[in-house]
Formats: C-alpha cells, structure tokens, sequence
C-alpha cells in the first residue's frame, strides 16, 4: 500500500493542484529517505524548480521539473503526500517538507519509512534500480493479452509473479488477491499451469479491478489517504482481501487466507481452483 490506483489518484490530484508551482526549498528531516543524490544535493537541486507536469509509473510518482530534471517520489508502504497551507500544524512523521512559492507546502508523511525518493537527470532512471527496470503498465493500450502471457513464464506461483515490479507494474497485495479471485484463478497455481483462458481471465480482471479501484478511491485499509487527507472507499468493495473466514461472495465458501512470498494472501478455495 499505496498501490498503483491509490498513487495515480494522487497523480491526478498533484497535477491539478501543482502544474506550475515552483518549489522555493525543501526540508529532509530522515536523510535515508533520499536515495539519490545526497541529501544536500536533493535540497539545491530542488530549490526554484517548477513542476512542468506529473506522472506515474507502477507505485512511482513523477513530477517533472524544469531544468530537464524528475523528482521520483515512492511512498512506500505508509507513505502519503499531503498538500497544506504554510505554518500549519504537520502530521507527525512528517519527514520532507516541499515548501512551494505560492505559499503552500506538500508534506511526506510517512510512519515506516519504507518510501524513497530522488532527484534525477529527466530521461535516467539508473540510479533507481526498480523504477529502471519497471514492467509494462497494466492499464495503457500495449497491456494485451499476450504482454501478460510474456510477463507470466516460469514456474513460480501466480500470485508472487503478479507482485513482481519487473513482471508487471503497480500491482501489489489487495488487487492480486481482487484480481485473481475475479479471474477464478488461486494464487497457489504454478505458472506453467496456466491455461491460455486462464490469463485472458486474469487480463481482463487486473484492468477492471484497478480501473474500479481509481473510480471508488482507492483502498484505505491502513494509512493510504489522497492529497487532501481523505480516505478511499473501495475497501468496502473489497471480495476477499483481509476477509478471512467470511463468506466468498460468489458462492459462500469461507474465504482462506495463505502466506505466499511472505505475503497475506487471500482467495476462495471453491471458486479459486
């Protein structure tokens, strides 16, 4: 968490809120969290910056700067971006401060500290190991059937594969397990295992439970909240995510979960086979 409906919701909101504004300075108060260049260089770098636009790729946020510049934010697993009026009380673990010139400040709050961010060369992604070598978008046009079919060889479980950044981009935790229970496929099943329907089912599932996720959202089943502190409402959308022993909405089974990857995971032993 946030994964990718979580963070393009932010995208669209920053971009709204942000094209245009220029950063005047930046305070790091956890220097870990920048990962390159060094925390100095980070807070120069920035300093005057306007933000030409925004983007995303998988759980990554992009604000492209002028200067030919990229400032990469990861939120990692409690990571949230929070755009406030200067001087006003900050959130506890608030860690970076960007203070803008028009006199508002965007906030990164993170409780774990699992996020990331740097500031790039506009085009190098190198320094960033997992952003460089991200898998195709799940949701853009190129995302086919047989993209996935590609990114699904092996022999390792469903499930870990769909988690894998450099498989496919964005997909965490909640939407395998949503995905997967929508496409009738357990998460326990090997790779080469699966049918040509089967990954036709799972396509079409992870493009519909992520593009339903943007609409309700997004999940807030722990810290993720959007630019303006508001909770998402999909998680009560939710079929089998963290709803262990209840009843499948399908056909009722009680839902199961395993520990696959080091990773909760959860799905209907009747309608999963």
């Amino acid at each position: 968490m946030p994964e990718l409906p979580e963070v393009e919701i932010i995208r669209g909101q920053l971009e709204r809120e942000l094209l245009g504004a220029r950063i005047a300075a930046c305070e790091v108060a956890l220097t870990r969290l920048v990962t390159h260049p060094t925390p100095l260089g980070y807070r120069r770098g920035l300093k005057g910056r306007a933000i030409v636009s925004v983007g995303r790729r998988g759980k990554y946020l992009l604000f492209a700067l002028d200067g030919k510049r990229e400032l990469v934010v990861h939120l990692g697993m409690t990571g949230s971006l929070i755009l406030s009026s200067r001087g006003g009380a900050r959130p506890r673990h608030t860690h970076i401060v960007f203070h803008l010139e028009d006199g508002r400040d965007l906030l990164y709050v993170d409780p774990r500290t699992f996020g990331e961010t740097a500031l790039l060369r506009r085009g190098d992604r190198r320094p960033m190991r997992g952003l460089d070598r991200m898998g195709p978008e799940p949701l853009e046009d190129g995302f086919t059937c047989e993209c996935l079919a590609s990114a699904l060889r092996g022999t390792c479980r469903v499930k870990s594969a769909l988690l894998d950044q450099s498989r496919v981009a964005g997909i965490g935790n909640i939407y395998s397990d949503e995905a997967l229970h929508r496409a009738g496929v357990s998460p326990l099943r090997r790779l080469d295992t699966l049918s040509p329907t089967e990954i036709e089912r799972i396509h079409s599932a992870v493009r519909e439970v992520l593009r339903e996720a943007i609409s309700g959202g997004g999940s807030s089943v722990s810290d993720y909240v959007n630019l303006r502190g508001e909770r998402g409402a999909f998680q009560d959308d939710h079929r089998v995510y963290r709803r262990e022993g209840e009843p499948c909405p399908a056909c009722g089974t009680s839902i199961r979960r395993e520990v696959i990857s080091g990773r909760s995971s959860y799905f209907c032993p009747k309608c999963q086979k």
